[in-house]
């Protein structure tokens, strides 16, 4: 194992010290090492996700829907998206730091366009109702998760360039409020609202770490959950959401809108403690939606029972609490975009996976959010990854800058 650990550090950046003076932004990522724990739990994640997806995907070509796809079908796509997302972070490590800088607001540009293309209906590939894919032969690319990850750098950018009027609010969060309403208000219109939900938090936490008036920042707090409310009371679908999460087993809901709740928590219930083995879900042979995709964990908690799921969440408090930290070293060394887009991959993690394991065990209202870096769905994963190799490599120039070389 360890003779394989050093071989892939030697792919993505481990083994021998920089020299004095040698510059991180021009060296090969192979000079200095990186943070080897925060890889091996991220792909221990990644293989365990590849896993379930299988067992929770391997019956729904039973169903008539899904009567022309093989068994391993889901497996299949998913291991390209693995694959392709392997090839596209060892690509991103390579990135100095300083160029992710330069192209925020291009990338940000860029997954607004994406955003727009989406909508046209002979480009968008509509799903259950919503518009948010592209197609692309094989594939299919949901430009939202581009935006989670354009968001982050282009947040991370505004505040190292508004850090000298950081305390005004007119002149350093109404312009990032703005562009923050502009991506929303493309997103509902997919409709999306967990991507809004987010890239609203990725956005608003940048904010704040960045320095911006404690006064400010929950006034702006105040008037996202305001504006989510007022969406919520506006919308039948989404009302009826909620009122479904509060009694998912009445008579009403129990068919409908708390319908994938309440097999959720049948499903998490009939795990109990050690779980009923891999492979042996009997929610996942259509009684649960969505099993491979929003509610794996539930699969995971019925497989697994309380020790795998406690196993899940651990990993990610793990990998948040790390990802945060490379973020604060970053900060401490001088390096503030670095530190805080490391600390928004953080957030996004940390956020969207607290979220779709409070929606899996009902403590939160259903919400179409996957498992990150878990569940199925290719945009989802190739961005996590790609967020993933960009952090080794802001841990890699810290490390290049704490052993006397220049990033």
């Amino acid at each position: 194992m360890n003779a394989l650990a050093e071989r892939i550090g030697g792919w993505f950046g481990g083994g021998r010290p920089a020299r004095r003076g040698y510059s991180a932004a021009a060296a090969p990522a192979r000079i200095q090492g990186f943070d080897q724990p925060l890889l091996w739990v991220a792909v221990a994640l990644l293989a365990f996700g590849l896993v379930m997806v299988y067992s929770a995907s391997i019956a729904l070509p039973d169903n008539p829907k899904f009567a022309r796809y093989a068994h391993t079908h889901f497996l299949l796509r998913h291991f390209l998206s693995l694959a392709l997302g392997f090839v596209m972070a060892l690509l991103a490590f390579q990135v100095p730091v300083a160029s992710w800088e330069k192209a925020a607001p291009w990338l940000f540009v860029a997954s607004l366009v994406l955003l727009v293309v989406v909508l046209i209906p002979p480009i968008g590939k509509g799903v259950n109702g919503a518009r948010r894919w592209i197609g692309l032969g094989a594939l299919s690319f949901q430009p939202s998760e581009l935006a989670k990850f354009a968001v982050l750098l282009y947040a991370s950018n505004y505040m190292v360039r508004r850090m000298g009027v950081k305390e005004r609010f007119f002149r350093a969060v109404l312009p990032m409020a703005a562009a923050v309403a502009i991506v929303g208000s493309l997103l509902l219109a997919e409709p999306d609202m967990g991507a809004f939900m987010v890239i609203a938090v990725i956005a608003m936490g940048i904010l704040f770490l960045g320095g911006v008036n404690a006064r400010m920042f929950f006034l702006i707090a105040t008037v996202i959950v305001v504006a989510f409310a007022l969406m919520i009371a506006f919308s039948d679908w989404r009302r009826e959401r909620i009122f479904a999460y509060l009694d998912p087993w009445s008579e009403k809901h129990a068919l409908g809108k708390g319908y994938q709740l309440s097999h959720s928590l049948i499903a998490i219930g009939r795990g109990e403690i050690f779980g009923v083995g891999l492979g042996g879900s009997v929610e996942k042979l259509h009684w649960l939606p969505e099993a491979h995709t929003d509610f794996l964990l539930a699969v995971i908690g019925e497989e697994f029972g309380l020790v795998g799921l406690l196993a899940v969440i651990g990993a990610f408090l793990w990998l948040t609490r790390r990802i945060v930290h490379i973020g604060r070293q970053a900060v401490a060394l001088d390096r503030v975009f670095a530190g805080l887009v490391a600390q928004g991959v953080g957030l996004w993690i940390g956020f969207q996976a607290f979220i779709n394991m409070g929606v899996n065990l009902g403590a939160l209202p259903t919400k179409g959010l996957t498992l990150p870096l878990m569940s199925y769905g290719g945009s989802a994963v190739l961005m996590n990854i790609v967020a993933i190799a960009v952090v080794l490599r802001i841990d890699y120039e810290n490390r290049v800058l704490m052993q006397g070389g220049r990033a």
